[in-house]
């Protein structure tokens, strides 16, 4: 017997690549399918987050950024009539050892009640913008939740 999937919510992890909006490409069909919505959380990086916290980058250059690759997503989940709601967080701490991106985006699906996560896939590469490259693997692992890497 067949169960059918019933989705309200996508998470979708999100860190300003490419990889990223074609996580959200992807968010957004299941979500259209299964009349569902989507959030996706914008993942700032250690390399971001010590900046910011040492001041070598203003954190409203790092908002503005954010906001720019959000615009891109709301794009997105309009052009197929599906809502999409937003939050930022940081996928590195100086002050709590075990918080990393991987741990950032199942807390926000526990947070959130999230159906179904949405993770970039991202080719590991020596370039630590890459915030979700790590994470992917994490999530996989240990979601509660079905989850799409892409």
């Amino acid at each position: 017997m067949t169960v059918p999937l019933e989705l309200d919510l996508v998470l979708v992890p999100v860190d300003g690549s490419e990889e990223s909006e074609t996580a959200v490409e992807y968010a957004v069909a299941l979500a259209a399918e299964y009349g569902a919505e989507v959030h996706a959380v914008y993942v700032l990086g250690e390399e971001i987050v010590r900046a910011i916290e040492t001041g070598v980058v203003d954190e409203e250059e790092v908002a503005a950024e954010g906001e720019s690759f959000i615009e891109t997503a709301e794009g997105i989940a309009g052009d197929r009539g599906v809502r999409l709601t937003t939050s930022t967080a940081y996928g590195f701490s100086t002050k709590v050892k075990a918080r990393h991106p991987g741990s950032v985006v199942l807390d926000t699906a526990e947070e959130l009640d999230a159906d179904f996560v949405v993770v970039p896939r991202e080719a590991v590469t020596d370039d630590t913008g890459d915030v979700l490259e790590r994470a992917a693997e994490y999530v996989l692992l240990y979601a509660s939740q079905p989850v799409l890497s892409v």
